[in-house]
């Protein structure tokens, strides 16, 4: 399971010195326009496209040697796992799923947030999505993994903590709050994770425990900077008293 492709409509996202919300319908040269003024997002998707790929089409043992693989960290101390398996995926359409995702979401966040915050939160969820799933995993010597879920994952609920009551279109037609979607993956992903326990299922690449830690973690992070940050906080006082009245 992994992030679906989803746009966002809703009134622009009103902040200081901050342009409007990038998940209205637009020209495409404003899309772009919007995502080149983002430069750690533009970075986040190339690097990732370049990458997956380069393993999917010239090298795919690349998949092998990058994925996360508890064992091989146990045993060979090779914890740059924890990092590269965020820039690897399965397949095409995993990698696309992915990287739509954080085109929509990502522009926004990044300019909420600001450059050095945003980058904590996407490697921050990154690295908690792997905990995670290493806590989970650990004694699975066939157990791998790899995409960019957890991150965007965190990515995602940073955004439902400033806008919970903004609708998100799942699939481009079907509206649903922030907050019902982010409930929604969350169990979903741990019913997916008992689900495969029960069956003893491996090999499928995608893990679902990151899901539930990049969540947790984008969570957590937002909320951090939210409380160190007067820009991200006026954001979110605004968003709750259009809210709460």
């Amino acid at each position: 399971m992994f992030l679906q492709p989803l746009l966002l409509r809703g009134r622009p996202c009103q902040r200081l010195h901050a342009p409007s919300s990038p998940f209205s319908p637009r020209p495409l040269a404003n899309r772009m326009e919007r995502l080149l003024q983002a430069p750690i997002t533009l970075a986040l998707l190339l690097s990732n496209l370049g990458v997956s790929g380069y393993a999917l089409m010239a090298d795919p043992s690349l998949l092998r040697e990058l994925s996360f693989k508890p064992r091989r960290i146990q045993q060979h101390d090779e914890y740059y796992r924890f990092l590269t398996a965020g820039f690897v995926h399965a397949s095409g359409t995993h990698l696309a799923f992915n990287m739509i995702t954080f085109y929509f979401f990502g522009p926004l966040l990044e300019g909420i947030l600001g450059a050095g915050a945003f980058l904590i939160l996407y490697f921050g969820s990154e690295l908690a999505a792997h905990a995670l799933t290493f806590l989970f995993n650990r004694d699975d010597p066939h157990y791998s993994a790899v995409g960019a879920s957890g991150a965007v994952s965190g990515v995602v609920f940073a955004f439902c903590v400033f806008f919970p009551l903004r609708n998100l279109y799942l699939f481009f037609a079907l509206p649903i709050p922030a907050i019902l979607f982010a409930f929604g993956y969350v169990f979903g992903s741990i019913y997916a994770m008992r689900r495969s326990d029960r069956e003893d299922a491996t090999g499928d690449w995608i893990a679902h425990e990151a899901h539930v830690g990049g969540a947790i973690a984008g969570v957590v992070i937002t909320v951090a900077v939210i409380f160190l940050q007067p820009g991200p906080q006026q954001i979110f006082l605004r968003s709750m008293r259009q809210i709460f009245g």
